[in-house]
């Protein structure tokens, strides 16, 4: 049964819920997004998101008023599917439509547009067959965008995303919990030692930029976390 990390910020807490496949996704109303729907084409048992991208979901599902298709959401970021800081790695970002005809999709584009709770809704020229929004938060690390600086007391999606990618790259932290912890510092120093960058603990630009590079869709290594 897969286990589903939500990082409530209102209360900066990390909730884990047991549900079924079937079961709605914590905090979504009316059943109208399902933990298979969330989880889509990944093999992982283990998911993360944020209340805030649930809610976001809520707003753009109730002002469409039909059943949106979720062709892509959630995706560890060994498992690949899309490149660099993919905020799908940090389970806040949904490929929508698929399926739909081109006026539908338009449709929930202006929706997710005009509604203002996305972070994120790319062109529709960009992704002819689909509509992606994500609700990310913090400011990026590095100027072209991507993931926020992370540093040990951080909690949230991110901080699942760098477990995930350490333990990968065969730097486990311990876990998977959310939390930016000791050993987590540790396994960051020890990871950018090995590669050259500045020992700080701190995961900014260039600690990102080359993690997530060698991480992305390298598949189960022996250090995997939480493995399929």
């Amino acid at each position: 049964m897969p286990i589903v990390y939500i990082h409530n910020q209102a209360t900066n807490r990390i909730e884990s819920y047991s549900l079924p496949l079937s079961a709605s996704m914590p905090y979504v109303t009316g059943g109208t997004l399902t933990v298979r729907e969330f989880k889509a084409a990944s093999c992982s048992q283990t998911l993360w998101t944020d209340k805030s991208v649930m809610e976001a979901w809520n707003n753009l599902r109730g002002t469409y008023g039909r059943p949106i298709p979720v062709g892509f959401a959630f995706r560890r970021i060994w498992e690949g599917g899309h490149g660099g800081q993919s905020q799908h790695y940090a389970g806040v970002a949904f490929d929508l439509g698929q399926g739909l005809s081109d006026a539908e999709r338009a449709e929930i584009h202006g929706i997710a547009q005009r509604s203002g709770v996305w972070t994120y809704v790319e062109p529709l020229s960009m992704t002819p067959r689909w509509v992606h929004v994500d609700r990310r938060y913090g400011t990026p690390a590095c100027a072209a965008g991507g993931y926020p600086m992370l540093r040990e007391g951080s909690r949230g999606v991110y901080v699942f995303t760098l477990q995930d990618a350490l333990a990968a790259a065969g730097f486990p932290t311990g876990g998977l919990d959310g939390i930016f912890g000791p050993n987590q510092r540790r396994a960051v120093m020890n990871y950018q030692k090995s590669r050259g960058l500045t020992e700080d603990g701190v995961v900014g630009c260039n600690t990102w930029k080359m993690l997530t590079g060698e991480t992305v869709g390298i598949g189960q290594t022996p250090s995997v976390l939480a493995k399929c």
